[in-house]
C-alpha cells in the first residue's frame, strides 16, 4: 500500500474554488467512463470484482450473488461502489486517488450514480448536482432506493433476527413493512 499525498475532497471541499470543482469533476467523469469500459470476465454477472459475493451496506450486512444478470437487470458494468467524497483524493484541484474499493465488482448499470448519493455530505446538494453532470442518470432507480431508505429500518435489523435466512432482502424487507409504492 502506497501513501497518496493530498487530501479527501469531503475535506478540501470548502477551500476549493468553483474551477477547481469543475476539474475535479471533469477527471471524475472521465475514470467513471474508463470504469464503465472495462469488461467482465464472465458476461452479465453480478458480483465482486474478483467474481465473488459482492457487498453493499445499502442491502444489509451479508454478501449477495453472484447472479446471472436475468435475475437483478439487463446490464451489468464495473462499479467502484462507494463514489463518495471521503473516498476522492484531491491535490491542486486535481484528483489524485480514488480509494475504498471494498465494494467494486459488476453490478447494475445504475449502481455508482445510486450509490453516490448514499452518503453523509454535508454539502449533499451541490454534491448531487455535479453528479449530474458527469454520471450517466437513473433517476427512477434513484427514486426507488430513497423510498426503500427511508421507509425500511437500517438493513442491520437483518442481523438482529437469529435463524432468518437472507434470500431476498427486498421482498423480505417489503413483506414486513408492507409499503405501497405509487
Amino acid at each position: 500500500m502506497a501513501y497518496v499525498q493530498g487530501e479527501d475532497l469531503e475535506y478540501a471541499w470548502s477551500g476549493l474554488s468553483t474551477d477547481q470543482i469543475d476539474s475535479i469533476f471533469a477527471d471524475l467523469k472521465q475514470h467513471i467512463s474508463s470504469l464503465r469500459e472495462l469488461q467482465p470476465p464472465a458476461q452479465g454477472v453480478v458480483s465482486s470484482a474478483l467474481q465473488n459475493p459482492a457487498y453493499d451496506c445499502r442491502i444489509g450486512n451479508r454478501f449477495f450473488g453472484p447472479m446471472t444478470h436475468d435475475e437483478f437487470h439487463s446490464l451489468t458494468l464495473f462499479a467502484h461502489a462507494d463514489l463518495s467524497p471521503r473516498n476522492i483524493i484531491v491535490k491542486g484541484g486535481r484528483i489524485v486517488a480514488i480509494l475504498d474499493w471494498a465494494f467494486a465488482g459488476w453490478y447494475p448499470e445504475y449502481w455508482d450514480f445510486t450509490r453516490a448519493h448514499y452518503n453523509l455530505f454535508f454539502d449533499q446538494d451541490r454534491w448531487e448536482e455535479y453528479l449530474r453532470l458527469v454520471m450517466p442518470c437513473y433517476e427512477m432507480e434513484l427514486t426507488a432506493e430513497r423510498i426503500l431508505w427511508d421507509r425500511l429500518p437500517e438493513p442491520a435489523w437483518l442481523q438482529a433476527r437469529a435463524g432468518r435466512q437472507l434470500a431476498d432482502l427486498w421482498t423480505l424487507a417489503l413483506r414486513r413493512e408492507r409499503y405501497v409504492v405509487d
